[in-house]
């Protein structure tokens, strides 16, 4: 068997996954926790890793039909022949999952290394790293 893809209505992951779970499907639906700016002050949120899908080991010929038709399932990705998610896809997320939560590698930059600025103001423009400083709001 091998991993699939899934295509699922906005906010149906967990109702979904577990679904799936309870027919017996192996299911990984990775979530991420982030802060988010509400209403005045940054909040820790759990969100999905990546929203609108989750990832399932499955037979197509044999549960395709059933989880093409499980609430909250939109489409296989690749619908008349699911494509493969390769199993070290897989197995990274996994391997940085604590529970459902994946846990990003920070990353290690060193004075001098050049960066890009993907947001903002300075969108595309490239910048050199000085030194981390603390932020003031604890992100």
């Amino acid at each position: 068997m091998n991993w699939h893809a899934i295509y699922i209505k906005p906010k149906c992951e967990d109702s979904t996954a577990l679904q799936l779970k309870n027919a017996g499907i192996e299911v990984l639906n990775p979530k991420i926790r982030i802060k988010k700016y509400v209403r005045g002050k940054y909040i820790a949120v759990i969100e999905p890793l990546f929203p609108g899908y989750i990832f399932a080991c499955f037979d197509p010929g044999r549960h395709g039909h059933m989880i093409k038709y499980t609430r909250g399932v939109k489409f296989i990705v690749g619908k008349q022949n699911p494509l493969v998610v390769p199993r070290e896809i897989i197995d990274t997320i996994q391997e940085r999952m604590e529970g459902d939560i994946v846990t990003p590698v920070p990353e290690k930059l060193e004075s001098g290394d050049r960066v890009l600025i993907k947001e903002g103001p300075f969108a595309n423009f490239y910048g050199i790293f000085e030194r981390d400083v603390r932020a003031e709001n604890g992100l």
